[in-house]
């Protein structure tokens, strides 16, 4: 007893009996019990992937709701079961008989679930003229028939379960559909008119195809002669509204004179249609002539008949690079794909409930307790996810300790100040680029989780989730950084 005794890593001397863990996990105490955090709930794991322990926990066995970091678990299930080599196909076909450069039929587009057919620039997508060059070398100029879209890989149910009405207008809650164009969603533009009192201008991109009809009830108002560049009195009010089942898009508030753009993601109605109404003008643009109607195949009464010939495949990238794409920006849309994906590889059922008995199996498997999920959708969208920060810890644990699954999955993570949903985030700190996380957010909920090198070295894995908040999620960020930054001085 008494005397000194060697620190540990954070270096000088430390008295007798003095417990590094012990006060780590008192200090760790004290950045949660932050008055932030009064009337909400905040749930923590934090293990060492060198040795298996818990560094520090706290309501890790609490069901909380997610947000985005239910895309861990879509991801790492889907890394899983279909592997990082696994591609899409999208099909095109001619059916009928093809005389003098006519094909007197149809064209069908077969969809397998490809989330990556998209336009650039607002052009149209670069498979559509592939697929035109495809149709000239099979002698084909003009289709007399339809362009039909068959979608049946996946259900009819675009919707994931507990998707909030109102949000629905937007890009981020598209529907999902085994044949998509562009994440079945537009960017509308907005800016001043001409004159006070004239209508706001409005565009759309990708300008035709979308089946959106504009109502534009934007009004452009006087600049406040004494209003400074970056004052609040410059800025647009706007705000979009589409009945869901509704074509009609309201676009409707005020922007001032000399005001910045406003631009808004918004989800169409048919996005099969979409996509095939975009094809038929992309090839009208290449030349090759379709008289018939662009439409789904599954609302037309007549179906195609005749001989079917093969034109071309699309294939996509690998799920290596559309995760990378999809867990760094935290896409939606991307994220329920592979969620009704999954179901239809594994379950031959491409809906979201064979998607779910997909992931629960497989994280059975790894350990994770049936009662520590409940997921209904695969992005995080829904209210009615929950999970506990102890299951996060044990799929990110798994995925880590997997020499074949952890590097593409480590890659799609962000990473902190430097791109992603982080790139803003812990800028000019220690866990600039010692942090990989995947980040989550909806109203009064914040999550993170992934990992963390700490300046020994150790690396850490951790799932931090915020729940029942009401004040500006930034303090739920801060407090999480700042834990991890204590974590990582002291480790």
């Amino acid at each position: 007893p008494g005397g000194l005794k060697a620190a540990g890593p954070t270096g000088g001397l430390k008295p007798a009996g003095y417990d590094n863990q012990t006060t780590l996990q008192s200090d760790l105490d004290a950045i949660f019990d932050a008055p932030a955090l009064t009337r909400g709930l905040i749930a923590v794991r934090i293990d060492s992937l060198r040795t298996g322990e818990t560094i520090y926990r706290r309501n890790d066995d609490k069901l909380v709701m997610p947000a985005s970091n239910m895309k861990i678990l879509t991801m790492t299930t889907a890394a899983e079961k279909l592997g990082w080599d696994f591609t899409y196909k999208t099909i095109l076909d001619a059916i009928g008989p093809i005389t003098n450069g006519t094909l007197r039929g149809d064209l069908v587009v077969t969809g397998g679930g490809d989330p990556t057919i998209v336009s650039p620039d607002g052009g149209p997508a670069p498979v559509f003229a592939e697929w035109a060059a495809a149709l000239r070398k099979a002698g084909i100029t003009r289709v007399d028939g339809r362009i039909l879209g068959d979608d049946s890989y996946f259900d009819h149910d675009p919707i994931g379960m507990g998707w909030s009405w109102d949000d629905l207008v937007f890009g981020y809650s598209a529907g999902i559909t085994a044949l998509s164009y562009n994440e079945n969603q537009v960017t509308v533009r907005v800016v001043p008119g001409g004159a006070v009192g004239a209508a706001g201008a409005i565009t759309l991109t990708p300008a035709k195809s979308h089946g959106l009809k504009v109502v534009n009830r934007v009004t452009t108002v006087a600049r406040p002669a004494d209003a400074p560049a970056n004052d609040r009195r410059l800025r647009a009010s706007i705000s979009f509204d589409r009945a869901p089942g509704s074509n009609e898009l309201i676009v409707s508030g005020t922007i001032p004179v000399g005001a910045n753009p406003v631009s808004q993601d918004v989800a169409v109605e048919r996005p099969t249609k979409f996509f095939v109404t975009a094809l038929k003008d992309a090839l009208f643009d290449e030349g090759i002539l379709v008289y018939g109607d662009a439409e789904e195949a599954s609302k037309v009464i007549e179906p195609s008949m005749g001989v079917r010939t093969h034109i071309a495949t699309r294939t996509s990238p690998p799920l290596s690079v559309i995760g990378a794409y999809f867990m760094k920006v935290s896409q939606n849309f991307v994220a329920e794909t592979l969620f009704k994906t999954l179901g239809a590889v594994v379950k031959g059922q491409g809906s979201a409930s064979a998607g779910r008995s997909v992931v629960l199996e497989t994280l059975a498997s790894w350990g994770v307790p049936a009662d520590a999920i409940v997921m209904r959708d695969g992005s995080g969208l829904s209210r009615y996810n929950y999970v506990t920060s102890s299951a996060i810890v044990t799929m990110l644990t798994r995925m880590w300790k997997n020499d074949a699954l952890r590097g593409p999955f480590a890659a799609a993570l962000p990473v902190a100040a430097h791109d992603g949903t982080l790139s803003n985030r812990m800028k000019n700190t220690w866990l600039d680029a010692h942090v990989q996380a995947k980040t989550g957010t909806i109203s009064n909920v914040r999550s993170l989780s992934g990992y963390l090198e700490t300046k020994s070295g150790e690396r850490v894995v951790f799932s931090i989730i915020g729940n029942h908040f009401t004040v500006p999620s930034s303090q739920i960020d801060a407090i999480a950084e700042k834990a991890l930054a204590l974590v990582a001085e002291r480790r």
